[in-house]
């Protein structure tokens, strides 16, 4: 099996020109499922006040219906972490909006959440095969119980949704007593069918980014008949009144182009992963950021769930 993984890793390497080493997690459905592992730069500390630093799993976004884990927008951001010491895991999870067409107004965003829910639930359940495995493979050297999980968009509602099911137990296929170090979301949410998301113990120290007038994913909620999403802003609500560790950085006129900020805010990520995370510090913080010298995508920015499913 261990000649296999390697043999996979060398010929997948060839195809992500991105990757330091690649290997194949898991097959699921129709779909094979890789990862690519990129290793902390040559000579630079890896760990913090003799803490190891964590390795940090990446989930990209794409509304569930594209992405990739080695995009090329993302190769600054991880050359950011990978210079501070840290390694980075980037996975493919089944895209289970692939192909789907939404209806139209806000009947058909209502209509379209249990889709939703259902692609969040692949998410989650494709990033759990891929820790069970960096579990089950020591040799490549991943402390699976020292692991920060991060993602943009889709990838963001995976995570905090997979925060939210390991802080309330939910952890079939995870290796006994595990949980994660710290989450890092990029504009997301979690998606529910059964009312406001609740943490029935205080999840992992998260850090939340999010623009404010953001159309795609929503800041606050949208929900009918207790189904819909939950946003940054109502979640570090609900994780302020538990006492939870947690931060948020809010964008003032600027929506979903937050996406794709992640190699611009390196700096509040690396004081989160160094203080929240590494040192067990509870440094709260809750900005308001009115920066224009931010970056506006139209693209993303204007961004609303009918255009991404429907091309309006």
């Amino acid at each position: 099996m261990k000649r296999i993984i390697l043999l996979c890793a060398a010929f997948c390497a060839i195809l992500s020109a991105f990757a330091q080493e690649t290997y194949l997690y898991a097959n699921k459905d129709t779909s094979a499922l890789y990862l690519d592992i990129h290793r902390p730069a040559p000579g630079v500390p890896t760990s913090l006040d003799s803490v190891p630093k964590p390795a940090i799993i990446y989930i990209f976004g794409g509304g569930f219906m594209s992405g990739a884990r080695n995009e090329a927008y993302q190769r600054p951001w991880f050359e950011d972490m990978t210079n501070d010491g840290y390694t980075v895991i980037s996975i493919d999870y089944r895209l289970g909006m692939k192909g789907y067409k939404m209806g139209k107004g806000l009947a058909g965003l209502a209509k379209s959440v249990r889709p939703f829910y259902t692609s969040q639930q692949l998410g989650v359940e494709d990033l759990f095969s891929a820790i069970a495995f960096l579990d089950a493979h020591p040799e490549l050297g991943i402390d699976v119980r020292n692991i920060v999980i991060t993602g943009n968009s889709a990838g963001a509602i995976i995570c905090l949704a997979a925060a939210q099911q390991v802080a309330n137990g939910q952890t079939t296929g995870l290796p006994a007593d595990f949980a994660f170090k710290g989450v890092m979301s990029f504009s997301g949410g979690i998606i529910s069918l059964k009312g406001a998301p609740k943490f029935q113990n205080n999840p992992c120290p998260i850090l939340f980014f999010h623009g404010m007038n953001d159309n795609a994913v929503v800041y606050d909620h949208f929900s009918a008949f207790g189904m819909g999403m939950w946003g940054s802003s109502y979640l570090v609500q609900r994780l302020h009144k538990q006492g939870a560790n947690y931060s948020i950085w809010r964008f003032q006129d600027r929506a979903h182009d937050v996406a794709a900020y992640m190699h611009l805010l390196w700096p509040e990520q690396k004081m989160f992963l160094e203080n929240n995370v590494i040192r067990q510090t509870h440094v709260l913080i809750d900005a308001t950021v009115d920066n224009p010298s931010l970056p506006v995508w139209k693209e993303w920015g204007s961004l609303t769930p009918q255009q991404m499913y429907n091309g309006q």
